[in-house]
């Protein structure tokens, strides 16, 4: 089977668009039977290299759990990185994205439909491709900061044409938040 090469810029559209994962509507979620959040963790919640993890974070995470949400830093950084981070909170180091087999085992391992799924995060080609990939929920947030790894340099001019494409379509525009 072909892509149309509409269907494939549609696996780069986030289902919502925010500027902060303090911003993102999660009563909103709630309703619309979301019960699992995985976070993308560099850049979505902490700025890379940063290892310390600021209050707001932990009081966000304490207000999802509250919610009843299950909360899930689900990261490609390595498990010694994610180690030395104290959140009260389950997470998959080296997931891998945009691959879908760690998506997969979340959703399997936890007893989720991909209905109830949405992951969070700064970056189109590995957060919102891999989401949109297996099926669940994807929200792109903007990036904490502009300092990135290498491959995620590389990968973010990439990302920047496709915002110009599917900005021209009136799709997806840098700025311009939805929910």
């Amino acid at each position: 089977m072909k892509f149309r090469k509409c269907d494939f810029m549609n696996k780069f559209y986030p289902e919502i668009y925010q500027e902060s994962i303090y911003t993102i509507n999660y009563e909103k979620l709630k309703k619309n039977n979301i019960k699992c959040l995985l976070f993308d963790l560099d850049n979505t919640c902490i700025p890379y290299k940063n290892n310390s993890i600021p209050g707001s974070l932990i009081e966000l995470f304490d207000k999802l759990t509250k919610m009843n949400f299950k909360v899930i830093v689900f990261s490609n950084s390595p498990k010694k990185r994610l180690d030395k981070l104290s959140l009260n909170v389950d997470y998959n180091p080296s997931s891998r994205k945009p691959l879908r087999h760690n998506f997969k085992k979340i959703i399997k391992k936890y007893n989720y439909k991909e209905s109830e799924v949405c992951i969070i995060g700064d970056q189109l080609l590995t957060d919102v491709l891999g989401g949109n990939l297996v099926g669940i929920h994807t929200c792109l947030i903007e990036p904490l900061t502009e300092e990135d790894m290498f491959f995620t340099k590389f990968s973010r001019k990439i990302e920047a044409s496709i915002f110009k494409k599917l900005s021209k379509e009136k799709k997806l525009i840098k700025g311009k938040y939805y929910d």
